[in-house]
Parts: structure tokens; C-alpha cells; sequence
């Protein structure tokens, strides 16, 4: 029986990105849940069906985690409208998900994982490509310069450099990325 105390579900979710971010997706065990979570043995068997469940909650959680606040997205909307801005919304973007670096390596686990597992596969190319879709229309409703291949472009070039600033961290110092940041998005946005 699968149980449904949101709360726990989600500890034990947070607790799954941990261990995917530590020991990798084969390290990931209800065992090492339940002990990352801090709680009595056998207690993440009980809220997930099977391991993929568990991978796949993970992934989604991620996601879950990344995702400004309403804040985030007010301070945005009153900003302006140039490559400049631009700059500055990519910046934000690079830091907040640099910021979760298990979330993020947990992401790159699942990623590499997904290539074993179809299921996984089919569930994370669903959630990343509505990642993608949500950046195209958010970038469309902001008025922010730059077409679709600007934002896929974009997404492309810093999600390496994030993979860069999270597992070789001393290539590119913050100033360095910063200046990355700028470069491509003055490159890859060719209008105001």
C-alpha cells in the first residue's frame, strides 16, 4: 500500500536528490532514503511503488524546487525590455540553479540513468520538454528580445555552464561566469 502523507512523501522525495547527488543513481536505495531522511526503516518502500517511482518523483521535484517565486516573476514582468535585462534575468537564472547543486547533479544522475530506462526517459524528455516550452512562452509573453532559438540556444549554452560551475567549479570564477553569461546572450540575442 502506497501511503499519502504529503509531507513525508515530499521529505522522503528531498531526501531521494540528496542520495542521487551523493552516490549516484546506484546508490540510490529505500535504504539510503530512509536514512537520509532520518526516519524508521522501510518507511520510503511504503510511500513509493518501485525505485523508478522514486527516480521519477525525483526528477519532478527538482524541477519543483527550481521554479521561481511569484516574486521572481513580478520583479521580471517591471524590468525592462533590452539584452541588458536579458542579461541580468540569465544571471538570476545560472545562480538559482547553481544555487541547488544537488538538485542539479541529482538531474544529471537521473539524465544519465534515463538512457537505461526507458520509463524514465519518456517521463523526464516529457518534463524537460515543457521546461522548454514554458521558457519559449514566457519569453514571448515578456517582451524581451530575441526569438525561440535564442531561448533554446541560450538554455543549451548555460545549462553547460552550470554543469561546468558544479563539477569543476574552479574553470570559470563568478566573475567569469557572469561575463559568460553576458557574452552569450549578447551573441545569441541579436536585437533590442
Amino acid at each position: 500500500m502506497v501511503r499519502r502523507n504529503d509531507e513525508r512523501r515530499a521529505a522522503l522525495v528531498d531526501a531521494a536528490i540528496e542520495v542521487l547527488a551523493r552516490e549516484g543513481a546506484r546508490g540510490l536505495t529505500y535504504r539510503a532514503v530512509d536514512t537520509e531522511a532520518a526516519v524508521p526503516p522501510g518507511t520510503a518502500s511504503n510511500y513509493f511503488a518501485s525505485r523508478d517511482d522514486l527516480l521519477t518523483q525525483a526528477g519532478a521535484r527538482v524541477y519543483e524546487r527550481l521554479r521561481p517565486d511569484e516574486a521572481v516573476f513580478a520583479r521580471q514582468r517591471a524590468a525592462g525590455r533590452d539584452r541588458e535585462t536579458y542579461v541580468e534575468l540569465m544571471r538570476e537564472v545560472v545562480a538559482r540553479v547553481a544555487g541547488f547543486r544537488t538538485g542539479y547533479l541529482a538531474l544529471l544522475e537521473l539524465r544519465l540513468e534515463a538512457t537505461r530506462r526507458p520509463e524514465l526517459r519518456r517521463v523526464l524528455t516529457e518534463r524537460v520538454r515543457a521546461d522548454v516550452d514554458a521558457n519559449i512562452a514566457y519569453h514571448e509573453s515578456s517582451g524581451l528580445p530575441g526569438d525561440t532559438t535564442a531561448v533554446k540556444l541560450l538554455m543549451l549554452a548555460l545549462n553547460w555552464l552550470i554543469v561546468e560551475q558544479l563539477t569543476l567549479p574552479d574553470v570559470f570564477s563568478e566573475a567569469e561566469r557572469d561575463e559568460l553569461v553576458a557574452a552569450a546572450v549578447r551573441r545569441v540575442v541579436t536585437r533590442d
